[in-house]
């Protein structure tokens, strides 16, 4: 799928997997609509809200010209109770 990257984990994102909602990054021209539906079929799971917001990408500079990275875009994908998507079910010991 060329929509989600990859999941993300920082601090906020694993606390929220205990209200069941998982986060990741996705390519910034995808639509919530292409989103929900390709987590719903990929993974088998019910989508109840999708939250999302862009970050800027960074500044970079070579030499003396001053450039920035790509912007991207995070979603929060809150699942239905008794669902969950199984590849972040698990604990790491």
């Amino acid at each position: 799928m060329d929509g989600i990257k990859y999941a993300v984990f920082t601090d906020k994102s694993i606390r929220l997997l205990g209200k069941n909602q998982y986060t990741s990054n996705v390519e910034s021209g995808s639509t919530r609509t292409e989103i929900k539906h390709w987590v719903e079929l990929f993974f088998g799971v019910k989508v109840i809200a999708m939250n999302s917001h862009r970050l800027p990408g960074k500044s970079r500079r070579m030499g003396p010209i001053m450039g920035h990275t790509m912007h991207y875009r995070r979603m929060i994908i809150t699942l239905q109770p008794g669902y969950s998507i199984p590849p972040l079910r698990k604990k790491r010991t």
